[in-house]
């Protein structure tokens, strides 16, 4: 092995994942080099990454770092990209797509009615705006999610990405529908979730943020004409004090 140059160390390397060229770099000085050129982790990136970058106001700066040193920078920076509604970001392990849609993206029934719906700043948020809910009865939000933004043969999870008020009401006595499905196609899956008091599956993102899962979806070819819906429902009582950041799709590790 020891023969071989390093930009064919680099090809082989180019062909693992993430993780397995971070820990080649130490089998030996041979394979360090190779597991940090750009050729390995131009690769490894997702293949429409500098598309997706250019939507970023910060494009100049990120398309301009060595390829390893921007693959870890998105496993941990999300950035805000295209109309300033959505985020993209990498998983760590995997180097597959991480994609949310912020409030302001969604579909939120009533959302322009400023006795249902307020739209605030909150220093926490990735997003320049969130959505709280005054009081409504007819709880609709949706996201429309095109599967080419996503990574294909990956299975995805659906998180609605949330807060509650110290003032709240309704949230309590009637459970939110959760559901995923595909456009035009059958659901692939559906379950109730009370949000106060805080569910079991919910937990704290780290970020001021609480997250619950709304479902899961595979993605297969990622298609252009292919959409996923992911929508909370609720109609049965008059709500008030959910705080909604936005929905975030995750792959899951196998």
């Amino acid at each position: 092995m020891k023969r071989l140059p390093v930009e064919c160390v680099s090809h082989i390397l180019s062909l693992t994942s993430p993780r397995d060229a971070c820990r080649s770099s130490a089998v030996s000085c041979l394979f360090r080099n190779a597991a940090d050129s750009d050729f390995v982790w131009e690769k490894l990136l997702p293949s429409e990454f500098k598309r997706i970058i250019s939507e970023s106001s910060s494009s100049s700066s990120l398309i301009s770092m060595p390829r390893k040193a921007l693959y870890f920078h998105l496993c941990t920076h999300p950035i805000i990209i295209g109309d300033g509604h959505t985020s993209f970001a990498l998983d760590k392990q995997s180097g597959k797509i991480c994609y949310m849609v912020g409030a302001r993206g969604l579909v939120i029934a009533w959302a322009d009615t400023p006795a249902y719906w307020q739209w605030m700043t909150l220093p926490h948020s990735r997003f320049s705006e969130v959505a709280r809910l005054k009081l409504v009865w007819w709880l609709d939000i949706k996201a429309c999610i095109s599967t080419s933004n996503l990574s294909p043969g990956t299975i995805y999870t659906a998180y609605l990405v949330y807060q509650l008020s110290e003032v709240r009401s309704g949230l309590a006595r009637t459970p939110l529908v959760l559901r995923i499905s595909y456009r035009q196609r059958t659901v692939v899956k559906l379950h109730r979730v009370i949000l106060d008091p805080m569910p079991q599956r919910a937990r704290h993102r780290g970020d001021g943020w609480m997250e619950i899962e709304m479902g899961q979806f595979f993605n297969e070819q990622g298609n252009y004409h292919d959409v996923v819906e992911c929508s909370i429902t609720e109609v049965s009582n008059l709500k008030s004090g959910l705080i909604v950041e936005g929905i975030e799709l995750r792959p899951i590790h196998m």
